[in-house]
């Protein structure tokens, strides 16, 4: 099978498209014919070297892939509801970068009706991401308010739209007026320029005084002490990603006062059951969701998987709006 592969920590120029055996499916796993695979930040963590495999995974980055059954064991498929030859979409640890990839069954999910391959492969990244720590950590309700920061990012139009579409506002900050246009239309019921506006005072003004509920933080560093402050009490922190430092300072005693709760995740090395119950979840609330049209992938660029090294450095450009895939 082609793939694209790490020839060493780097930038964009050390991804390589490779010839490789491909992979055979283990005891409860499928194999995937690989149609595209969505392109990711944790994708550019692990080709610069901060962001290994967990054991056992493939060493081909990528970690959503969208294609057709390919292989599987047979009983095993059945039981899933699954049949060669079905669409079907997963989330996995590895191995997304190429014409073959083997996903535990648990972590695969149909084909929304009315997707296509490109589309869905923009879809388990991030979709299970925000589920995860939006609805289940942070337990955002309806009628409360989500911050998003970096609302213009895959994670933040996925956030933007099922936060809006199970009846919560939402407020996000992006790094330009277009992108804050950009949000609004994908539902965002106010975006802050962070570049040109306190975000702290905005959230302040848009909200009474009150503050938000929960935040959806990629940033960390010193946006944590900032946060701390614009959440109202009960509010919830969901810190995702350090882009600006691991290192953060805040008033604790605010934190107190507040009563809040500051939580932090990563999904990749998680059990295969906790993912396979976030998949479950996904395919009940959201699924439904999208295959009415009432949530909808946002694709930026498409590149052919050869040009791999390109999609990288547009994700590390920051110019891009939503998700990048490339297509085999």
């Amino acid at each position: 099978m082609n793939a694209i592969e790490i020839t060493a920590p780097g930038g964009p120029e050390v991804l390589r498209a490779v010839e490789r055996a491909a992979p055979l499916p283990a005891a409860g796993e499928l194999l995937i014919a690989v149609r595209a695979s969505g392109v990711n930040r944790p994708d550019v963590l692990q080709r610069k070297g901060a962001y290994p495999p967990p054991p056992g995974a493939s060493d081909l980055p990528g970690l959503e892939v969208a294609g057709t059954v390919a292989g599987g064991d047979a009983a095993e498929l059945a039981a899933a509801g699954f049949a060669l030859g079905d669409r079907v979409c997963a989330l996995v640890a590895g191995g997304g970068y190429a014409e073959r990839c083997a996903a535990p069954i648990g972590q695969c999910l149909p084909v929304p009706a009315g997707l296509t391959d490109v589309e869905a492969a923009a879809l388990p990244e991030t979709f299970f991401t925000v589920w995860q720590n939006v609805f289940e950590i942070a337990r955002l309700q309806p009628g409360e308010t989500l911050l998003v920061q970096g609302g213009s990012s895959g994670i933040g139009v996925t956030a933007i739209q099922l936060a809006r579409a199970l009846g919560s506002a939402v407020i996000v900050t992006a790094g330009s007026d277009d992108k804050c246009a950009a949000c609004v239309q994908f539902g965002a019921d106010h975006a802050i320029n962070y570049r040109t506006h306190d975000f702290v005072a905005e959230v302040g003004r848009l909200t009474g005084g009150r503050g938000v509920d929960v935040v959806l933080d990629m940033v960390a560093g010193d946006y944590v002490a900032r946060e701390v402050q614009c959440l109202a009490d009960d509010g919830r922190l969901a810190i995702i990603a350090v882009q600006g430092g691991t290192a953060s300072s805040f008033d604790a005693g605010l934190v107190l006062r507040k009563r809040l709760a500051i939580t932090g995740s990563t999904l990749r090395a998680r059990p295969l059951a906790y993912k396979a119950r976030l998949a479950r979840a996904l395919r009940e609330r959201v699924w439904p969701l999208l295959e009415a049209g009432r949530v909808k992938p946002v694709i930026h660029r498409v590149f052919p998987a050869a040009e791999a090294a390109a999609a990288h450095a547009l994700m590390e450009s920051g110019a891009h709006v939503g998700k990048i895939v490339l297509t085999w």
